[in-house]
């Protein structure tokens, strides 16, 4: 079973070459934001019928409370993070700059995860010069937040308290200030896609999902992989995050206990007659399925 600090210190390769990539394509300062993207044009996604984002309702490090009702009207980045974590601790500079640029209209809000010495991270604050609100994260607050598999976990939240985007891991801050930048209605070298939550951002919208992180159903008919998407939703994972197989699937995709339970689901699901299979078939032949979107 593991741990919660095994489950948060995932690695993420993935996410860092992708903050690499970002790196290619992004402007190199907020001045050139303003300039039109001649080469590349970036993409930005937000969730088409976001879903509220659970009230904070805690206090920060100075005690005061913090709730996201106060920063209604503004674009707030909810950023998950710990002492210990590197990547979270490369993005703090540029996280700073970007709230002394957009502090009227925009809030970020750190949430710090397994620190449990609260004089020391008041003091690693003080250190690195944060100049937003840094608070210690409750396991039900965590648990509000669909979990927090892995660091950084950063939710962008627009002017309606809603959450439109999630970003896992290393990627590049000025991502972040071009996605804010968005909302704001300001100016930024990038395409608006809008796209339909199938857990990726809400977990609990797992259930919309046609596929799942390192699960192969393209042998699947239409009906068992229906089969099989149906029990991957109603089972527990015994790995102890007390996710569907589903959720946990999504929100930490190096999980083997999900993923050894998944495979043997989608077994037990090919062997189900295949109602739409010729006679004498039991399994339709391969068709390809969409991957997650990112």
């Amino acid at each position: 079973m593991r741990t919660g600090g095994e489950r948060l210190r995932i690695a993420l390769g993935a996410r860092v070459l992708l903050g690499l990539a970002l790196a290619l394509v992004l402007p190199k300062s907020r001045a050139q934001l303003r300039q039109p993207e001649r080469q590349q044009q970036l993409v930005i996604r937000f969730v088409r019928d976001p879903d509220p984002a659970p009230d904070l309702k805690i206090k920060d490090l100075d005690g005061r409370e913090l709730t996201l009702q106060a920063y209604k009207g503004k674009v707030v980045l909810l950023n998950f993070w710990a002492t210990w974590c590197g990547p979270c601790r490369s993005e703090i500079p540029s996280l700073i700059q970007i709230q002394e640029a957009y502090k009227d209209r925009l809030q970020i809000i750190g949430m710090d995860v397994d620190d449990g010495d609260p004089d020391r991270l008041r003091a690693f604050v003080k250190a690195k010069g944060i100049n937003y609100p840094v608070a210690m994260a409750s396991a039900p607050m965590r648990i509000a937040y669909g979990g927090i598999g892995a660091l950084p976990t950063l939710f962008v939240i627009n002017q309606d308290s809603k959450i439109v985007q999630k970003h896992i891991g290393l990627f590049d801050p000025r991502l972040y200030e071009i996605e804010a930048r968005a909302l704001l209605n300001m100016p930024v070298p990038a395409r608006v896609e809008t796209f339909e939550d199938t857990g990726e951002v809400s977990l609990k919208h797992a259930d919309r999902a046609t596929s799942l992180p390192g699960i192969d159903t393209s042998k699947l008919t239409q009906e068992q992989r229906t089969e099989a998407l149906h029990n991957l939703n109603a089972e527990t994972c015994d790995c102890g995050c007390k996710m569907t197989l589903a959720q946990c699937r999504i929100s930490d995709p190096n999980c083997k206990t999900s993923k050894d339970r998944a495979v043997a689901i989608v077994n037990e699901a090919a062997k189900l007659p295949a109602k739409d299979a010729p006679k004498g078939n039991i399994a339709a032949p391969p068709s390809s399925d969409p991957s997650m979107p990112r």
